[in-house]
């Protein structure tokens, strides 16, 4: 079964391996992250680690038993007591087996509680059909456009959850 995990360093060789493999299925739904990204990984996952010890992001991995990771899953713009911003990716050999619906499920659970967050918002375009399915499924629910600089220049909306300590 697979576990969300917190990211850690050791996580590395994998979000790259992951993010590799995907790369041209994540570019039909999302703003490449273009060559310089994979050429500076290691730089950028450090930072990734260091934003997150300072308690401004939190950033999770979809871990297989076989230790691949099969999806990211990540708080932005932590505010205590207050909302984050939500994004998610999942690997194209797991899309559409509810992976993405169920841990973004488990993900609002941990914000609230280890968070102690309010609100999470996620944007997505309008043609990612698969996405704000994942999004409805969890609750979420529109509540304007997002700007084409918010999300890789596609038209796309805003989606919003509110969160109880029951979650």
């Amino acid at each position: 079964m697979p576990e969300l995990q917190r990211l850690r360093a050791d996580h590395a060789p994998a979000v790259l391996a992951f993010e590799r493999a995907n790369r041209a299925y994540f570019a039909a739904s999302v703003t490449d992250r273009g060559d310089d990204y994979f050429t500076h990984f290691a730089e950028r996952f450090q930072a990734l680690i260091a934003e997150q010890e300072a308690g401004v992001c939190a950033f999770h991995v979809l871990v297989a038993e076989d230790g691949s990771v099969l999806g990211r899953f990540n708080l932005f713009d932590l505010v205590e007591g207050g909302g984050a911003d939500l994004g998610y990716r999942v690997a194209q050999h797991v899309a559409g087996r509810g992976l993405a619906t169920a841990t973004v499920r488990e993900l609002c659970r941990l914000a609230a509680a280890r968070h102690g967050l309010r609100t999470l918002r996620a944007a997505t375009a309008d043609t990612n059909t698969a996405s704000r399915k994942v999004l409805a499924k969890c609750g979420f629910v529109p509540v304007g456009p997002a700007l084409p600089a918010e999300i890789g220049g596609r038209r796309g909306t805003w989606y919003e959850r509110v969160l109880t300590p029951a979650d």
